[in-house]
């Protein structure tokens, strides 16, 4: 293996594992990290991962379960939950060579500190070249080489286009740009929303009122980026506009899924992680902080947290004030 020509992905959940598929399939050697010596061996023997049924894993994708190993890589892609990052993030500091890049490709932002994903990383590792890769996609659909575009955003304009030239293949399409901000800001609010959108379909409320929950949800997530400094084509774009609009129609989005159960009543499966659950507190509070109103990611937490029922929610939002277009 050429490290220069490596890349490591630490966690080897269904989308970590997603995106080690894609990297091989764009001719990079791929350094897999599986938390656990059995788990890692296991997925050796069979060439799979139980969560991506049917996907056998390419050749020049490589199995570890030592995280010393996966550092070793050129590139490390960091496919964590958002809320584990920063732990991930300590533990292999002490591992990797100075300015490696390192992509967060997890969408949130960390409860507690307000912190965004690079952020994160760069208080974790001060060494390392964050970067953020953003969707819309899903794993599924990544590890089977179904055509997809993505976002991947860093400051620095030469590392943004260097790691698209890494990543990118003809079906997993990348595009960069300098506005981590606005990446940043559209794939933590977008979880948030997708679930007011499941919960709307839950409770059978038809698909006008998904279209407007979708739109008006899109003008909150446009103002808090606008508010902490994000460009507006960014928030149009793929990871704003086109990850939402693919969150909230989708069965295959898990916040949605989310959204749907708490909609019917029911208790939502846990056996897949929805972001947007943990990432609404932290998103309204941020919010607050910059002085924009969210009404729609409100109300979301607002029901997670059982401050309201979900039909007082949507009341409420049904008898706000008419106002012009923002």
């Amino acid at each position: 293996m050429t490290p220069g020509n490596s890349v490591g992905v630490i966690g080897a959940g269904a989308y970590g594992t997603a995106l080690a598929c894609a990297v091989a399939r764009a001719g990079r050697d791929v350094l897999l990290y599986v938390r656990g010596i059995e788990n890692a061996t296991q997925m050796k023997a069979t060439r799979q991962n139980p969560r991506l049924p049917g996907v056998r894993l390419d050749e020049r994708i490589s199995i570890t379960g030592e995280l010393a190993v996966a550092a070793r890589a050129r590139v490390i892609l960091m496919a964590t939950p958002a809320q584990n990052l920063r732990e991930a993030a300590m533990t292999l500091a002490p591992l990797l060579k100075p300015e490696t890049p390192v992509v967060a490709c997890a969408k949130g932002i960390e409860r507690g500190t307000h912190l965004f994903m690079t952020e994160v990383i760069a208080e974790a590792i001060p060494h390392a070249m964050p970067a953020i890769l953003s969707g819309p996609n899903f794993a599924d659909d990544v590890a089977r080489g179904l055509p997809t575009a993505v976002t991947l955003a860093a400051r620095d304009e030469t590392l943004a286009s260097h790691l698209v030239q890494m990543l990118g293949s003809s079906t997993f399409r990348p595009y960069h740009t300098t506005d981590v901000r606005g990446v940043e800001i559209g794939g933590a609010a977008k979880n948030v929303l997708a679930i007011a959108a499941g919960i709307v379909v839950g409770r059978k409320l038809g698909a006008s009122a998904q279209a407007a929950l979708t739109t008006r949800g899109f003008s909150e997530l446009a103002r808090l980026g606008r508010a902490c400094g994000a460009r507006s084509e960014t928030l149009a774009g793929l990871s704003g506009l086109g990850d939402l609009i693919l969150s909230c129609s989708s069965l295959q989005s898990r916040n949605f899924a989310f959204g749907i159960a708490l909609g019917r009543g029911e208790t939502p499966a846990r056996d897949k992680l929805a972001e947007g659950e943990f990432t609404a507190p932290v998103l309204i509070e941020l919010a607050a902080s910059r002085n924009v109103d969210m009404p729609v990611s409100n109300a979301v937490a607002a029901i997670l947290s059982g401050k309201v029922t979900i039909d007082a929610a949507i009341e409420g939002l049904l008898t706000r004030p008419f106002k012009a277009e923002e």
